[in-house]
């Protein structure tokens, strides 16, 4: 396939035919490759993505790795400025219509086109990686929401979008069930972000407890203090969780029983955690395929439900306020808009200043002799 360079001397695709493109837009190879990141990459999603109607499958595994992808260059580089301010490019690149030639940005475009999605919604989880590079800590529950508004609410309010749902009501439960997983997700690292120098829980929270940041960070231990911050943390969650499934009922009948797969697959991950007493720092919570199956049994059941049952009041209550924007940018039609450019022009401009400091450090002095 023939490539044109960006003026950046990024290799662009080039124009597929429509032959080469699956019934979703996305050429087949593109999404095997994205199929397969995922199968290895988010065990849990892929599971939860067997049971979902291909017509939806397909742009969210293009979806779900594009994100992954946006997640490991963030988290897994030493230079993460850098690596946030690439994957600014790149969506810039996806935007225009002239993504990089590499299988996820490719894939992720063709979603972007068939599905016109709000650009604002991509560009949230951009920022929340860049907070991450920023090495951001949250003094509050709520700082902690706003962050997980942006990393998976985010994905949370895209996927709505690619069932064709704009509803107000369903984009916020949508977003519960996001903040709800990250929530999930971080008292299941507290121990392997601590050992990276990384801290996610409120440090309102670390302060009531009598726990000293950096004395934590220094000797990451499960304490009993530390292990009733999980709980805690895990409480939040389960709330959430309850508020999310009165959204599925206002989803696609098709949809319903992979969203309930997603949602009792990853609760999963909490009940691990409290068999282990909220220790995730000397041992890690997993979930096997024997538990995967039962809840998949269990989603069935709950799917089947929503045909019968009245929908709960629950799906009325108000968004989040730290998701309230999500829910704004989903409920549009703005694909091509510039989203929630004004908010990211400080935060981009702060990271480009670090990224200088970084590589002016590492560069040799302008008129340096070699030393001898």
């Amino acid at each position: 396939m023939s490539v044109a360079p960006d003026p950046r001397g990024v290799p662009l695709a080039a124009p597929q035919a429509p032959a080469s493109r699956g019934r979703s837009g996305i050429a087949p190879a593109d999404l095997d490759h994205c199929t397969q990141a995922i199968r290895h990459g988010s065990r849990s999603f892929y599971a939860a993505s067997l049971v979902m109607p291909p017509r939806v499958r397909d742009p969210a595994l293009a979806l779900y790795a594009f994100c992954r992808l946006a997640d490991d260059a963030v988290d897994l580089q030493a230079e993460k400025a850098a690596a946030v301010l690439s994957l600014r490019d790149r969506l810039d690149l996806v935007y225009a219509g002239t993504p990089r030639n590499t299988a996820p940005d490719r894939a992720f475009a063709a979603m972007v086109d068939a599905h016109e999605m709000p650009r604002a919604l991509p560009e949230a989880l951009l920022e929340g990686l860049a907070w991450d590079a920023m090495e951001r800590r949250y003094a509050s529950l709520s700082d902690l929401r706003a962050y997980s508004a942006r990393v998976a609410s985010a994905v949370g309010a895209m996927m709505c979008v690619l069932m064709g749902v704009r509803d107000r009501h369903a984009l916020a439960r949508a977003c519960d069930l996001g903040v709800a997983m990250q929530l999930t997700n971080i008292a299941r690292d507290v121990g392997e972000d601590a050992r990276e120098g990384r801290l996610y829980l409120p440090t309102d929270w670390l302060a009531k407890a009598g726990i000293e940041p950096a004395a934590f960070l220094a000797s990451p231990a499960p304490t009993p203090q530390i292990r009733a911050l999980t709980a805690r943390l895990l409480r939040e969650a389960d709330m959430l969780y309850a508020r999310s499934e009165a959204g599925v009922a206002a989803l696609p009948l098709s949809c319903r029983l992979g969203i309930f797969a997603a949602r009792y697959i990853y609760a999963g991950i909490s009940g691990q955690l409290r068999r282990n007493g909220h220790d995730s720092i000397s041992v890690r919570a997993h979930t096997g395929t024997a538990r995967k199956l039962g809840w998949l049994g269990l989603s069935m059941g709950r799917a089947a439900g929503t045909l019968i049952m009245p929908r709960s009041p629950m799906l009325y209550a108000r968004p989040l306020a730290e998701v309230a924007f999500l829910v704004d940018a989903a409920g549009t039609q703005a694909a091509r808009g510039t989203g929630r450019a004004d908010a990211l022009v400080s935060l981009f401009a702060q990271l480009e200043q670090r990224d200088r400091r970084r590589t002016g450090l590492n560069a040799a002095p302008p008129c340096a002799s070699p030393s001898r």
